[in-house]
Order: C-alpha cells, then structure tokens, then sequence
C-alpha cells in the first residue's frame, strides 16, 4: 500500500536528516488525513491506493500552478521549493503510462465509444478514468482525449 510506503519514507527521511523530504512527506500525510475526513461522511473507496493517488495527483497538479506562477512572479527560489517538492510526492505515485502508450489506449477508447467530436469528452473522460485509473493524470488524459477527438 502506498500510506505504508509513505510511512517508512517519512521514518527514513527524519532519521536521516532530510527536513526538505519530512515536511514534504508531512504534507502529504496531512492531505491524506484532510481526505479521508471529508470520506467520513460518504462511502469510502473500494481502493485506498486509487485515493491515495487521487490527493497526490492534485498536490502535484497545484504545485505546478504554483510553479507556473512564481516564475511570472520572478519568484525562482519558491518555485524551485515547489519543485523539490513535486520531485518527492510523484515517488509514492504508481507508474505512469507514457504518451506513446496512454495515446494509444485512448484512441482504442475513442474508437470503441463511437466518439467523433468534442461533445463526447465526458463520455471519453469517465471511460478513460475507469480503465486507465491511477495510471495518468487526469490533466494529462484530457489533454490526450481533446488531441484525440480533434484529430
């Protein structure tokens, strides 16, 4: 399980020395902590890794606004934080699928749904979401599915 690996992580880093990667992984814990309280009210998930990964997917998706923003700013040293700490969550991430391989996948979808134009992207999106899951990021998906559908 991932929250294991995350665990161990944060005992190794602490006793190491690393502050940069402890906090990180102090985050992470705490945005996993914040989800699974919000989850308390509702069903939980059948697969803790899938929501284990869905909240380290959306704290690397802010960190790259963040990123994106201090740059504009002429920030660079925050930026760079940010970086490093994108650098730490995306080790707990499951394998990624490549552009070549999620391009392929979503165009066999694509195809199987019958989709012809942009009004099937939700179609597309949750068919997508379904099968490839925790395999790629939900930014990344669309941005292959509106490539995709447009072409």
């Amino acid at each position: 399980m991932i929250r294991d690996t995350i665990k161990t992580d944060l005992v190794t880093a602490i006793k190491g020395g690393d502050k940069a990667t402890t906090s990180t992984i102090r985050l992470i814990q705490s945005a996993i902590k914040n989800r699974d309280i919000e989850l308390r009210t509702g069903t939980a998930p059948a697969d803790d890794d899938a929501l284990v990964t869905e909240v380290l997917q959306k704290m690397i998706k802010q960190r790259r606004e963040s990123v994106t923003m201090y740059r504009q700013g002429n920030r660079e040293e925050l930026a760079a934080q940010e970086e490093s700490e994108i650098a730490v969550i995306e080790r707990f991430l499951p394998a990624q699928l490549s552009d070549e391989e999620a391009g392929a996948k979503i165009r066999e979808i694509v195809t199987e749904l019958g989709a012809s134009s942009m009004k099937d992207m939700g179609r597309v999106m949750a068919a997508v979401k379904e099968r490839l899951g925790t395999s790629i990021e939900p930014a990344r998906a669309s941005a292959l599915v509106k490539g995709a559908l447009a072409g």
